[in-house]
């Protein structure tokens, strides 16, 4: 198992982290690795938590992640980040994903969000790489790109090929939104963090 690579891909129903999953599922297969890709959708149609677990290596027996089993966690909004900080591997990386998206008990004005997140974050000793990714998806021309500003961004530590990624969302998303995604992986490869 020492071999397996674990990434948990969380964020908020909507998102894209569901299509994001799968085109690293499809990537890391077509590398020649054995893959487990397992989602929990919460209330996900309602703007609830959702998580993806995708495991990779030699072998893999099981999809799931544990607390301090994720080498990476790619977190699409900074509340979700937080909520699974708890599973980051010693030496793991949170890309998070700088946009506040508001949870049901803020919405109805029985909580408010937390201000501090990335610096709490941050003070735990938890590699962080803070990305404004719906701002750089804009950018690429569809603020629904969030998903693949943050799969550039998880590209620069994997080690796979950059062309590879590519091609990957050439054959993963429909045809009409193809430059569109190619545009936001190379703003989240590119772009420094914040």
């Amino acid at each position: 198992m020492q071999n397996t690579k674990s990434i948990m891909i969380v964020g908020v129903g909507g998102q894209g982290s569901l299509l994001a999953s799968k085109l690293l599922g499809q990537l890391l297969l077509a590398e020649g690795y054995d893959v487990k890709v397992s989602e929990v959708h919460g209330m996900s149609q309602r703007g609830g938590s959702v998580v993806t677990y995708v495991r990779f290596g030699d072998r893999v027996y099981s999809p799931i992640i544990t607390d301090g089993e994720a080498d990476f966690i790619v977190s699409f909004e900074k509340l979700e980040a937080a909520r699974y900080a708890s599973c980051l591997a010693p030496g793991g990386r949170i890309i998070v994903n700088t946009q506040e998206i508001d949870p049901m008990p803020v919405l109805i004005g029985k909580a408010a969000y937390p201000t501090d997140i990335l610096s709490e974050l941050t003070a735990k000793d938890v590699l962080l790489d803070a990305i404004d990714a719906l701002s750089l998806a804009e950018a690429a021309g569809s603020a629904k790109a969030v998903n693949i500003v943050l799969m550039g961004r998880l590209a620069r530590y994997l080690g796979i090929a950059r062309e590879k990624w590519e091609d990957a969302i050439k054959h993963g998303v429909k045809a009409a939104f193809v430059d569109v995604n190619l545009r936001a992986f190379s703003l989240g490869y590119e772009n420094d963090a914040e």
